[in-house]
């Protein structure tokens, strides 16, 4: 399974100062310097909203796994795709003590003093680890938030030396969540193939890598399946907003396909015009983090002009 850990490897990230630790700072330190790289006055404050104008999609799992009500369910979800690009998923049967066991534990760890945390930091040439990630020049912009990332699924390419040992608990339950997680994406990305009338199996054996980011957000003062549905399903970005007044944190994963294999359209018939290139995964990814998290260039690097 090493070709599934060089998954992390495929873009060196620069190392830049810890941003819970300048959070900490005193007002006399915290400079217009120190604090230039994480301001960005190039977004438009106007454009996030107090209240959401409209319904989020919701698909229930159960229903989705029912043969009595899959039809009426998959409808649900195939309009969150191809309109959405995101949906909240109901009665997906991950225990609750899973999910308070995980959210305990992510808190526990970005309140350790920062020496432990640098024992899992990044390392050169490697995504995985403590410190941030998308930092490719000495100069750009930067998020202001903490990560740890980890390579979870499958769990041969694991590197237990970046997996925390403290808290205590946090090994066990990174693992009792990424299993859980692995079980929800597989039964979804089978019912997507079902979806569009492709074999289950072409969607649900590419997505075999589980890669799991932890943000720590503190206060802050005042993209591969589009291409696989051959732009049927919308691709979005991951952006969270921070708060003036309270931390954030956040654990995302993310459901990669095989390294050392392609992405390609899976066509629902055959007069189906092709809108993606077949690419590799290690040059998609390559291209991806290599944009400083600019939109979503990668994509276009896969269109078919």
């Amino acid at each position: 399974m090493a070709s599934e850990r060089r998954l992390s490897q495929v873009a060196t990230t620069i190392p830049v100062r810890n941003v819970q630790a300048l959070a900490a700072c005193s007002a006399d330190e915290l400079t217009v310097e120190a604090l230039d790289r994480y301001i960005r006055p190039d977004i438009d404050e106007d454009a996030v909203l107090e209240e959401h104008s409209g319904e989020l999609p919701v698909v229930d799992l159960g229903r989705l796994l029912n043969s009595d009500s899959w039809e009426e369910e998959a409808a649900k979800l195939r309009f969150a795709c191809e309109e959405w690009g995101f949906f909240q998923v109901l009665n997906h049967g991950v225990p609750e003590e899973v999910i308070v066991n995980i959210k305990r534990d992510i808190q526990q760890f970005f309140q350790l003093p920062l020496e432990v945390k640098n024992a899992y930091a990044q390392r050169p040439g490697d995504l995985q680890g403590y410190g941030q990630a998308y930092v490719v020049s000495e100069d750009q912009k930067l998020d202001w938030a903490d990560m740890l990332c980890i390579i979870a699924q499958p769990s041969e390419a694991r590197d237990m030396k970046l997996w925390p040992a403290q808290p205590l608990t946090f090994r066990k339950s990174l693992e009792d969540y990424s299993v859980e997680l692995k079980r929800i994406a597989h039964s979804i990305t089978i019912v997507i193939g079902r979806i569009l009338n492709v074999e289950p199996e072409l969607m649900g054996d590419k997505y075999v890598v589980q890669a799991l980011r932890m943000n720590y957000y503190p206060p802050c003062m005042s993209m591969p399946e589009k291409i696989m549905t051959n732009g049927k399903f919308r691709s979005i970005e991951h952006r969270v907003t921070i708060n003036a007044h309270q931390e954030r944190l956040s654990l995302s994963a993310f459901i990669n396909p095989k390294f050392v294999g392609v992405v390609s359209p899976v066509l629902g018939s055959t007069t189906e015009k092709v809108l993606y290139k077949t690419v590799s995964v290690e040059d998609y990814i390559k291209h991806h983090m290599s944009n400083k998290l600019d939109g979503k260039r990668a994509l276009d690097h896969a269109k078919v002009f």
